[in-house]
């Protein structure tokens, strides 16, 4: 191979390795980070409701010990308890809008019975100062807390990961290299609605 061969090839291979070199520095590898930031966040959020549906059978239990004339709400938890473990997360739930707002329709209706659980448990001096409500009452706002931060951490992502597939240069690598990646579903619900309920002892 004549020196002008050899010079020719370390060009190519130089150009190719630069072109490498230039494409990663400039987000070509942006989407699919931010895909798994979105799934890493979405993981966090079946955590922590997992943690709050845990949660509620000593809850109820506790509460029934005081309160087992409060039939209706107590009902009302066991059935929306009932409704989000029984219901199957399919794997495309993330790009399926039905499903993500099935799930998030279950999710509120368990949340919204849980805070009216709490808010009857106020007519019941004993049940607010037994130790074990006391407990599971600091644990389950403990969660709603950590289900809004897993909430807020997830909405970012998504937010971050859409804007990439819509905005150049990231359009761009959608098309040529990614267009089997699809926009992600967010949470809708009003700002009120995912706040911490407030629930005074």
């Amino acid at each position: 191979m004549s020196l002008l061969s050899r010079i020719r090839k370390l060009t190519v291979i130089a150009g190719v390795f630069s072109a490498v070199l230039s494409l990663s520095g400039c987000g070509i590898n942006n989407i699919p980070t931010y895909k798994q930031q979105v799934t890493a966040a979405w993981s966090q959020v079946l955590n922590e409701y997992q943690r709050r549906t845990d949660l509620i059978p000593n809850l109820v239990a506790t509460v029934k010990g005081y309160a087992a004339h409060e039939t209706k709400v107590l009902v009302a938890v066991t059935q929306a308890r009932s409704k989000v473990t029984q219901t199957r997360i399919p794997a495309d739930i993330l790009t399926n809008p039905a499903e993500f707002r099935k799930f998030e329709q279950n999710q509120a209706t368990l949340g919204g019975a849980l805070s009216r659980l709490m808010a009857v448990t106020e007519n019941y001096p004993n049940l607010k100062a037994d130790q074990n409500f006391l407990m599971l009452q600091a644990q389950l706002e403990g969660t709603e807390n950590r289900i809004a931060v897993a909430r807020r951490d997830y909405i970012l992502a998504v937010q971050q990961y859409d804007t990439e597939l819509t905005t150049i240069p990231g359009r761009w690598y959608h098309s040529l290299f990614y267009s089997n990646y699809q926009p992600v579903q967010n949470f809708t619900i009003s700002a009120a609605s995912m706040q911490t309920p407030q629930v005074k002892f």
